[in-house]
């Protein structure tokens, strides 16, 4: 009988108080849903969880740019509006707008990772839960594809002073092109993508984008076409891990699960259930290797609190009765009330042959790298000091102390729940209801160098 895993899951009330806009995608309001399911089937009584530490400013620039974590600390609409030029250089339009309270939205997702993260390392947790965190596309100094901070590079970054070799797996549709070219030329990282590729945003994800130098054979692609089903993706899913986790050999895993990969969502082109979704989580928990579970996209919210309760129910190993328990949100999941998101009729376009070419390809990739490589022991430094992050952040950067958020302010930024439902309802599920967007959908400007070109790595990672 396996041992019970120990499992923390990490959670900031507030953190469904944001909003990038009223017929923006992405909701924060998502992880609100999430929770209130978690709590309704009483799975917060079988974890351990944690508030998080809010990431301070310096904490950010351990892999972000000083001059773009102090514009984020200090944007607001009103300044957005003024300057106009400087704005554009670190956000883009109205993907990555500057909402209100941006920056503290920010500081929950990160905190929250680069606190699983040190729970990971500590041996304190077997898997660690952070819904609110999987912002995969952020750079190095600018906002891309809703993401401003990257919280899972900084993730890994923690967990490498621990671990030779870490590993990251993204079953987002969006192609996790952030955190690979951040890793892109080191071998301590293994980056793992499997998405829709072709006319579709970032435009990176490439069969043959693999990594260079050093890194070369560490990035690992897997470019999907449109309607990929439970089957198919399970069929090509299993066997490409089970040949790098026996290749690589990672000491821990950072599993971005972006449910925009489910079938009917707003954005996505997948057509994934939320049980062959969570098959992924529960193949990557069987190899007993720390796991580390994100968010990410997804934006059919009911379906997102739903299949991200199931996915904590996975981890757990608990069953969940079909019948959603009364919630905080329950009309959100009529008129079925299940805890289901099923496949549609969808065409799926991976034939046969394209997932096995596809398959033969990364198995000859793999062999070209060494089995588990080596690197050179070394003291493992101290931990980043937690009290005193916020006063060196203000000496490093010359801010002003930052100015104490009262409870009237907080709740002046909390989404009406008619907001959201709205938002969410098919007639602003059209296309014409996200034109705005087209960027995230369609391939859009990349900021990878062309492929051969090695792209700035995290300095912390070679």
């Amino acid at each position: 009988m396996p041992l019970k895993k120990r499992i923390t899951y990490y959670y900031d009330e507030e953190v469904g108080n944001y909003n990038y806009g009223y017929m923006h995608p992405m909701k924060p309001f998502r992880m609100r849903m999430a929770h209130s399911l978690v709590a309704a089937y009483e799975l917060d009584k079988k974890m351990n969880v944690i508030r998080p530490t809010r990431a301070s400013s310096l904490q950010m620039t351990r892999f972000h740019a000083d001059d773009y974590v102090e514009f984020l600390s200090r944007v607001t609409p009103e300044l957005a509006e003024q300057e106009p030029e400087r704005t554009s250089v670190y956000l883009t339009g109205e993907d990555c707008p500057a909402f209100d309270g941006v920056f503290e939205f920010c500081s929950i997702s990160a905190g929250g990772s680069i606190a699983g993260a040190k729970r990971i390392n500590h041996g304190d947790s077997d898997v660690v839960v952070n819904w609110a965190g999987g912002l995969h596309h952020a750079k190095k100094g600018a906002a891309s594809g809703f993401c401003y901070i990257n919280d899972i590079v900084l993730a890994i970054l923690e967990l490498l002073r621990y671990h030779q070799r870490v590993m990251y797996l993204d079953i987002d549709v969006h192609h996790g092109d952030g955190v690979e070219e951040a890793f892109y030329t080191t071998d301590r990282v293994m980056s793992v993508s499997f998405h829709k590729y072709g006319d579709f945003f970032p435009g990176t994800g490439h069969l043959n984008d693999v990594g260079v130098g050093k890194g070369k054979g560490y990035a690992v692609n897997v470019p999907l076409r449109d309607g990929i089903d439970d089957e198919s993706y399970r069929g090509i899913f299993q066997p490409i891990m089970r040949m790098i986790m026996d290749r690589f050999r990672p000491g821990a895993i950072v599993m971005q699960c972006g449910t925009d990969s489910l079938s009917g969502d707003r954005i996505g082109c997948f057509n994934l259930s939320m049980k062959g979704h969570a098959a992924c989580v529960d193949f990557m928990k069987s190899f007993n290797v720390p796991l580390f579970c994100l968010g990410g996209g997804g934006y059919t919210i009911r379906n997102v609190a739903r299949t991200w309760a199931y996915e904590t129910s996975v981890l757990l190993g608990v069953e969940l009765d079909p019948v959603l328990p009364y919630n905080d949100y329950y009309d959100f999941y009529g008129p079925e009330f299940r805890l289901d998101v099923p496949a549609s009729n969808m065409d799926n376009s991976n034939t046969r042959e394209y997932l096995e070419k596809v398959m033969a390809h990364i198995a000859e990739q793999l062999r070209s790298i060494p089995h588990a490589p080596s690197v050179l022991m070394q003291e493992v430094p101290r931990d980043w000091p937690e009290h005193s992050d916020a006063e060196e952040d203000d000496a490093a950067m010359d801010l002003e102390p930052e100015t104490k958020v009262t409870r009237r302010q907080r709740d002046a930024r909390v989404v009406p729940h008619t907001e959201i439902y709205e938002s969410d309802s098919e007639e602003n599920d059209s296309p014409a209801s996200n034109a705005g967007f087209s960027a995230y959908r369609h391939t859009g400007t990349s900021t990878r160098p062309a492929r051969g070109a090695a792209p700035a790595s995290a300095s912390s990672a070679k």
